[in-house]
């Protein structure tokens, strides 16, 4: 499995994140707005994570303005949501030596630099 980075490169906080980090030349990067998540990627990053849920960002505008909060998702209804917009990826997530970083929390940040620096 590749090393790879899920982000937004008009995303400030992805920006800032890969920044901080000192990625190898190992670590692929795909900009997920110009190269949408394939199915197969969304699928290998669910058995990573446990379940799309894991991924999803319900802090994505489209979430909100579609009302979603107030209607019962389904793990279906996560990856198709996921595979049909972008933002409602929780960004940036990192998969590095087989294991699934999600989002932008200290912590996970945190995980991220540890995770790099086990060389």
């Amino acid at each position: 499995m590749t090393n790879i980075v899920y982000y937004l490169k008009s995303c400030s906080t992805c920006i800032r994140i890969l920044k901080e980090l000192n990625l190898p030349a190992n670590v692929v990067l795909q900009n997920i707005k110009t190269d949408a998540i394939t199915e197969q990627q969304i699928d290998e990053m669910k058995n990573l994570a446990g379940s799309y849920e894991a991924l999803f960002s319900k802090r994505a505008t489209l979430y909100k303005q579609r009302d979603l909060k107030n209607k019962t998702l389904t793990e279906m209804d996560y990856k198709n949501l996921i595979l049909e917009h972008y933002t409602f990826l929780s960004r940036p997530v990192f998969i590095l030596k087989n294991k699934i970083y999600i989002g932008n929390s200290k912590k996970n940040v945190e995980a991220v630099k540890n995770a790099l620096n086990e060389n």
